[in-house]
């Protein structure tokens, strides 16, 4: 493993069985093959769909899912079948619902000082409530706010008491699953902005989901696509955005809106035409192919393999073999 790599990811997998009727089941493959590394100190941007698979391979790395086949390496050691607890420290995760991921019965500072509890951070109550008001005024609320019940914040504040939460550990790698999806655009920034200066600060490293193409670029240093669980494109954020090499990554990138209606207009965009595959029914060959204007018939017979085709970007389509 690379000295500097904090996450490393060997043909990661993950599969989960979905009954049908007459007691059959089927398999559906939710993230396949992925080879991915995330280097420390740096946000690693995700990016796709609905359903492609992005919350599912976050969540695996954390082993919140147990992956069903690969491996996942932190700093080099590796971490699929371990126990989990030593590395909960080191680990965390900031979920997309806020107001689903806190417990309606707890207060605030009960919720941040949990993780506190279960891995003996304070030696005593003092420096307990110390740290819940030190985390709380980090996230840009304060002290008072440890008495109430996350009901009576505001989907942006309830944001910021789970990141208070992620926090309160001291971790090193952070999966932001689209922390800002559910929020309104003036609160993103917020949240955006101090998740980039708290990176800063406390040198964190950053697995950012999001379905905004454009939050992504402006958090990111390196961007990955991923289409029904497969990493279709992964670049540097500047590259991506002016090279985009997978059919999929353009039409995505082609569906972002332009602030200026003669630009709008002028604009070329790709229609992508065909039916989209059922998960539990995944297309031979290239999972794109069924969609893909550029597909021919080797796309049908075979997957294309996730290669470098320039320093720094790898893509998996046929038309780069």
């Amino acid at each position: 493993m690379n000295a500097t790599h904090l996450i490393d990811l060997d043909n990661l997998k993950k599969y989960f069985r979905v009954k049908e009727s007459w007691g059959r089941s089927r398999s559906i493959h939710a993230v396949e093959n992925v080879p991915l590394f995330i280097e420390a100190g740096e946000t690693l941007g995700l990016v796709g769909e609905s359903g492609c698979g992005k919350t599912t391979l976050g969540r695996t790395i954390l082993r919140l899912y147990e992956p069903s086949a690969g491996k996942i390496f932190f700093k080099g050691k590796d971490i699929t079948h371990v126990d989990m607890l030593p590395y909960r420290r080191k680990m965390q995760i900031i979920f997309q619902d806020p107001s689903a991921s806190l417990n309606p019965r707890m207060t605030v500072g009960e919720i941040v000082g949990e993780p506190i509890d279960i891995h003996k951070l304070a030696p005593s109550p003092a420096e307990r409530r110390e740290r819940i008001n030190y985390l709380l005024s980090r996230v840009g609320l304060n002290s008072e706010h440890a008495n109430r019940y996350p009901h009576e914040f505001s989907g942006g504040q309830q944001q910021r008491i789970g990141i208070a939460r992620a926090l309160a550990v001291e971790p090193e790698f952070i999966v932001c699953d689209e922390p800002v999806s559910a929020l309104d655009v003036s609160i993103q920034s917020q949240i955006v902005n101090m998740l980039e200066d708290m990176q800063g600060e406390l040198g964190l490293t950053y697995l950012f989901i999001a379905h905004d193409i454009s939050v992504v670029r402006h958090i990111s240093k390196r961007i990955g696509v991923m289409y029904l669980g497969n990493l279709v494109e992964l670049a540097e954020s500047y590259e991506l955005y002016e090279k985009p090499l997978h059919p999929y990554t353009q039409s995505l990138l082609q569906a972002v809106p332009i602030p200026d209606p003669q630009l709008t207009r002028r604009r070329k965009r790709t229609m992508l035409q065909g039916e989209i595959p059922n998960p539990m029914d995944i297309p031979k060959g290239c999972r794109f192919n069924t969609l893909c204007p550029h597909a021919q018939k080797r796309c049908t017979e075979a997957a294309a393999e996730f290669k470098e085709v320039a320093p720094g970007h790898s893509v998996a389509c046929h038309l780069f073999t």
